[in-house]
């Protein structure tokens, strides 16, 4: 533990307490990230103004072990904290998430100021470490080595009032050698079935229309239940419940990508026609190194059963490029798997060596520069696949559930975003009729980009819906709360969403 003088002195705070959290990570620091909110919106705090930039009483880092620098980037971000909080009584820091599970008491050693470190296992305990820190005026150290209660349990502040991550499961079985994951969140624990249709079920009662299904390998749901059905059972359940318009599920892994998912795909109407299945490598020895229990017939075989299933499937992928000894003709089996699966998107990433994995002492570590030039001509072939796949889309109508936040430039272009069914987004001229994130419009695509398309001509027809009542109302809420109160002036605003999601963990 450190001393009570390496932190700013407690206070007492008669005005409400304000909170930040700053996401890294993948779709389960996400998500998880929407549980500390709940948490500590549930102790009585409230969420920062918009552009706070650190001057909430709690700023929380929800952090991510899987990029070799990611300490780096934490302890920079914390240093950058550390006069702020000297001149602020009673503001803390807590940082919890895979670098916490992973480095523990480092945290506070190399960083004496922050108060609360907690581990991926027992979110649920941070108002409480928070408080006991405030108290006691020294650093509470917290890891739970196992899950103390499913996550889903928790409180939550939803981002969205009308889409929803549902975990389903946590950890993973698998040792993929370039991947941290199963040494921190641990092994696979599923839930049960009953528990997840009750949540999702709750979910659609307050106006949410589209779940994404959640977990670390999120096909292999069943494993620690002993059904290995359990999964397609799970999505055709799904298709029954009435109001949810949009199931999604990320990420799957090819080794229990089994015919009876591809089927309950096919035939569940809610399900969408979208895959996210990631690749990492199209190369048989360099697969065979990461431990990933497939090859590339293997993958390239489910790709065929799904689009013969379902033709207008957008599949999508993630893939490492300069892993620890491929070859040329390694980086050359992936340029071909990717001309023969044709993603509609691919999420491509240098090989970061991830410290505590076993690629991250192998031999063979490919050079810098070579790394690089690979990366690039695989950008840019997928960059020309991506535009042709989507030129195919031009002239189709199609059913967008309006977005918030997605178009960077509509205000400036008149425009407004949305998700087609296969998950691409679309850019579409403003109706003169409300629509409100939530609703649904029926476009024509005019034209395509390599990352969206548009539809430049009058909107076909809005369909306003129940998801989009529940966003007016959250929205109306959210403006009459009064601002929490900080240094200096008050602030009002929109909450600023959570960063947006980056390959992780949970795509792996």
């Amino acid at each position: 533990m450190t001393s009570s003088s390496d932190r700013s002195p407690a206070v007492d705070v008669l005005s409400t307490r304000t909170y930040e959290i700053r996401t890294y990570g993948c779709q389960m620091n996400v998500h998880d990230s929407e549980r500390l909110a709940g948490l500590l919106e549930d102790a009585g705090y409230v969420r920062a103004p918009e552009g706070s930039d650190g001057d909430a009483d709690v700023v929380v880092f929800n952090t991510c072990a899987v990029r070799e620098n990611a300490d780096n980037k934490l302890y920079g971000n914390l240093g950058h904290l550390a006069p702020r909080k000297a001149s602020r009584p009673g503001m803390q820091i807590a940082v919890g998430g895979c670098l916490a599970q992973k480095d523990r008491d480092t945290i506070v050693k190399r960083a004496p100021w922050v108060d609360v470190v907690f581990g991926t296992h027992n979110i649920g305990k941070l108002p409480v470490l928070l408080e006991r820190a405030r108290v006691q005026e020294e650093a509470q150290v917290e890891i739970a080595e196992s899950l103390e209660a499913f996550p889903s349990t928790l409180p939550t502040r939803r981002e969205s009032a009308y889409a929803a991550w549902v975990s389903i499961s946590v950890g993973c079985n698998n040792t993929c050698t370039f991947c941290i994951v199963p040494a921190l969140r641990g092994k696979e624990k599923d839930r049960r079935p009953g528990d997840i249709l009750a949540e999702i079920e709750a979910l659609v009662a307050e106006g949410v229309s589209e779940v994404t299904l959640l977990g670390q390998n999120v096909n292999a749901y069943g494993s620690d239940i002993g059904d290995r059905e359990a999964f397609s059972k799970l999505l055709r359940a799904c298709g029954k419940i009435d109001g949810l318009e949009r199931v999604r599920f990320t990420s799957p892994h090819p080794r229990d990508f089994t015919d009876d998912v591809i089927a309950a795909m096919a035939e569940t109407p809610n399900v969408m026609p979208q895959l996210h299945m990631p690749l990492q490598s199209g190369s048989d020895p360099v697969l065979k190194a990461m431990r990933r229990s497939y090859r590339q017939e293997r993958f390239l075989g489910i790709i065929e059963k799904v689009r013969a299933a379902i033709p207008h499937a957008a599949i999508s992928t993630d893939i490492i490029v300069g892993f620890p000894g491929e070859t040329e003709e390694d980086f050359q089996q992936t340029l071909h798997v990717v001309r023969e699966a044709r993603f509609a998107q691919a999420f491509t990433f240098q090989y970061s060596k991830r410290p505590g994995t076993p690629a991250a002492e192998m031999d063979g570590q490919i050079p810098k520069k070579v790394v690089q030039e690979r990366y690039e001509r695989l950008v840019a072939l997928q960059e020309e696949i991506s535009w042709e796949e989507n030129k195919k889309q031009v002239g189709r109508t199609l059913e967008l559930m309006v977005a918030e936040g997605e178009g960077r430039k509509d205000d400036t272009t008149h425009r407004l975003s949305g998700r087609a069914p296969d998950n691409r987004l679309v850019h579409f001229t403003k109706p003169d009729q409300e629509v409100r994130p939530g609703d649904v419009v029926t476009v024509e695509v005019t034209y395509a980009a390599p990352h969206h398309l548009l539809a430049e001509g009058p909107v076909l027809g809005v369909r306003r819906t129940r998801a989009g009542d529940a966003w007016e109302k959250r929205t109306a809420a959210e403006a009459s709360k009064p601002a929490g109160v900080l240094l200096g002036l008050p602030k009002v605003g929109v909450p600023e969403p959570l960063p947006a999601v980056t390959g992780g963990c949970a795509v792996d």
